[in-house]
C-alpha cells in the first residue's frame, strides 16, 4: 500500500496547502493471484513431464551421435549393424544392401511388392510376391548372369532363351499352342522322344532339310488315317538292308506250283501296292487288285 499527498498552492501565495490524503493499490491479490500461481505450477509441471518423456524416449530409442540405437546415419544413407528392421508404411529407397556376412530376407504376412516409378509418379515395373501366386508387371523382362550374359528375355513380340540348351524335365513335357522353331530336338539319355498333336496335324518344316536320327533305337510314325511321303522333285530313298512291307494286300488268283511261297511285288497306275503269287512270269496282270 502507498500512500501518496498531493500539495497544491494558490496563486500569489508561496504557503502550501494541504490535499486530501487517498489509498491506491498497485499489484494483483486476490482470486487473480491465487489462478497466476496455479497457472504457474501447471506450467512448471508440464515442462518436468515433457522433459521427462523427452529424456525416457531418447533412452528407448538409443539415440546417440551417430544415429538411433543400432541404426546408424551416414552420408551415403543408413546402416543397421544387427537386429531387424520393421516398416509399418511404404519404404522409398535407391538401394537396399544386405549385411555381407548374410542374406537379404523380406518377410509379410501378407505380400512383398516392389515398384519401379518414373519421374512423373507413374509405376513402370512391379513385382508382386503374395501367399498364393507371383506376378510381375514389366514392358521388357531380362535375367542375365554375373558376366551379363542374357539368360532370359521377354516382351511383348518375342520370348528369348540364352543358353545353348532348354531341358524340360516335366512328366507331361511341354505343350506349345502354336509354332516352335529350334535348331535341335533331341530326349534325355535312356528316354524316348515323342512328337504328337492330339487333335491336329503335326507339321516339321526346314528350307535345307529335315534329319530324323535314332543312334540307338527305332523311329516310328503311327497314324489313324494316311502316312504321306512326299518328295515334289527329289527322289524317295528306302536304304536299309531289308525293307519289309508286311500289310500289303494279296491277290487273289494265283499260279498252281508253288510251294515255296515266293510273292511278287505289284505297283498299279495309281501307286497302289499288292503281292501276288510269284511264277515264271509276272503275274501281276492276272491278279489285278488296282
Amino acid at each position: 500500500m502507498v500512500r501518496e499527498q498531493y500539495v497544491t498552492t494558490t496563486q500569489g501565495s508561496s504557503v502550501p496547502s494541504p490535499a486530501p490524503d487517498h489509498v491506491s493499490k498497485i499489484g494483483i491479490y486476490g482470486w487473480r493471484k491465487r489462478c497466476l500461481y496455479l497457472f504457474v505450477l501447471l506450467l512448471i509441471i508440464i515442462l518436468v513431464v515433457n522433459f521427462a518423456l523427452t529424456i525416457w524416449i531418447f533412452r528407448v530409442m538409443w539415440f546417440n551421435t551417430e544415429g538411433m540405437g543400432l541404426l546408424e546415419v551416414h552420408s551415403d544413407g543408413v546402416k543397421l549393424d544387427e537386429g531387424e528392421s520393421e516398416f509399418l508404411f511404404p519404404v522409398y529407397a535407391e538401394e537396399v544392401h544386405s549385411r555381407e556376412d548374410s542374406s537379404l530376407l523380406v518377410h509379410s504376412t501378407e505380400n512383398v511388392s516392389l515398384n519401379a516409378r518414373n519421374e512423373d509418379g507413374d509405376v513402370t515395373g512391379r513385382i508382386s510376391v503374395g501367399p498364393k501366386e507371383a506376378q510381375g508387371h514389366t514392358p521388357d523382362l531380362l535375367i542375365t548372369t554375373q558376366n551379363d550374359n542374357m539368360l532370359f528375355s521377354a516382351d511383348c513380340d518375342q520370348v528369348l532363351i540364352g543358353p545353348d540348351k532348354l531341358r524340360i524335365t516335366g512328366p507331361e513335357g511341354a505343350l506349345f499352342q502354336h509354332s516352335v522353331e529350334v535348331p535341335q530336338l533331341r530326349s534325355e539319355l535312356f528316354k524316348d522322344l515323342r512328337l504328337e498333336s492330339p487333335t491336329r496335324s503335326l507339321s516339321i518344316n526346314a528350307p535345307k532339310g529335315v534329319h530324323l536320327k535314332a543312334l540307338a533305337g527305332n523311329i516310328e510314325a503311327a497314324s489313324k488315317m494316311d502316312v504321306i511321303l512326299q518328295s515334289s522333285i527329289g527322289l524317295l530313298v528306302l536304304d536299309a538292308e531289308t525293307v519289309r512291307m508286311p500289310g500289303l494286300p494279296l491277290g487273289e488268283g494265283g499260279v498252281s506250283g508253288n510251294a515255296q511261297g515266293l510273292f511278287e511285288v505289284c505297283v498299279c497306275p495309281s501307286g497302289k501296292l499288292f503281292l501276288s503269287k510269284a511264277g515264271v512270269t509276272s503275274t501281276c496282270n492276272e491278279n489285278q487288285e488296282c
